[in-house]
């Protein structure tokens, strides 16, 4: 299934997470993705994302025509060394995110996945998004 998205993951605790970023057209999703590259992810897709459930988990990458590429409003496209593909373990949807938000999903293939509220254009979104990987590993490494 493709979602208008982007993907970008981070290395947490040796593997690598992904934060599939969601929003409407001109909300910050590549604005935010490009933020977040500058404080340490990597990309995986840009505008499109190609997703496929495996083993009870969500993955992630770039359609073929669009790997490797991240339009940057005013400037064009860029090419970036991608993250070939990841797994998907957290949901970012911009907008106006609550003080404290109430624990949340979305079932995407079938597999729930963590969903968090974030101003796109917070200067402290890119950490955010790290925050939440590092609360789902933490999370994650219980249930194990």
């Amino acid at each position: 299934m493709i979602r208008h998205a982007g993907l970008v993951a981070r290395r947490v605790n040796g593997r690598w997470r992904g934060v599939l970023i969601e929003g409407p057209s001109g909300a910050g999703k590549s604005d935010l993705a490009l933020r977040a590259l500058d404080a340490g992810f990597r990309l995986v897709a840009d505008d499109r994302v190609l997703t496929w459930a495996s083993d009870g988990r969500l993955w992630g990458r770039a359609p073929d025509p669009l790997r490797g590429l991240m339009e940057i409003r005013g400037v064009g496209m860029a090419e970036i060394d991608p993250l070939p593909f990841c797994e998907i373990v957290l949901v970012a949807q911009l907008g106006t995110p609550e003080r404290m938000p109430d624990f949340a999903t979305e079932a995407i293939l079938g597999i729930d996945v963590r969903l968090l509220a974030v101003a796109a254009l917070e200067s402290s979104a890119p950490a955010k998004l790290s925050r939440a990987l590092m609360a789902f590993d933490a999370a994650h490494k219980r249930r194990i």
